[in-house]
């Protein structure tokens, strides 16, 4: 155990998140998402849903600040009715790393781009177009 890291993070994820650099990309998949078919790496948290992961990623790994959306979402194609689960990630984003632009990306685009991140966590979620790709930053201290 390690004090003031978020227990949800398993061992295999905290060893990815340190692997990663700058400009890496890491996938947080909903339940529906066919993370095993596209993940270089792939970490399962079955049982867990997308905003606590992101949260307790967030609490350990900084977005990219050199690119004006190191944040992306699956497009759900229909901008009368947003999934409510956005606007869940938005207040998580914003109390970890303050105001960030967020993408929107057609869902066969998102799967291209899925495939050529770092690593895909695989997820419980249960909402739909819950799919979530983090841009790795910079570490100042």
């Amino acid at each position: 155990m390690l004090k003031n890291v978020p227990s949800i993070l398993s061992p295999e994820l905290l060893k990815i998140l340190m692997e990663m650099g700058h400009g890496d990309t890491i996938v947080i998949g909903d339940g529906n998402f066919p993370a095993a078919a596209n993940a270089k790496r792939l970490v399962r948290l079955d049982g867990h849903g997308v905003p606590e992961i992101l949260d307790a990623i967030l609490k350990l790994m900084p977005l990219d600040t050199y690119v004006k959306t190191p944040v992306s979402l699956m497009d759900n194609d229909d901008s009368e009715n947003r999934p409510p689960i956005w606007e869940e990630y938005k207040q998580i984003i914003e109390k970890n790393e303050g105001e960030k632009e967020i993408e929107l990306i057609e869902r066969f685009a998102f799967y291209t781009r899925a495939k050529n991140a770092y690593a895909i966590i695989a997820t419980g979620e249960t909402a739909i177009y819950a799919n979530v790709i983090l841009q790795k930053g910079v570490v100042i201290e």
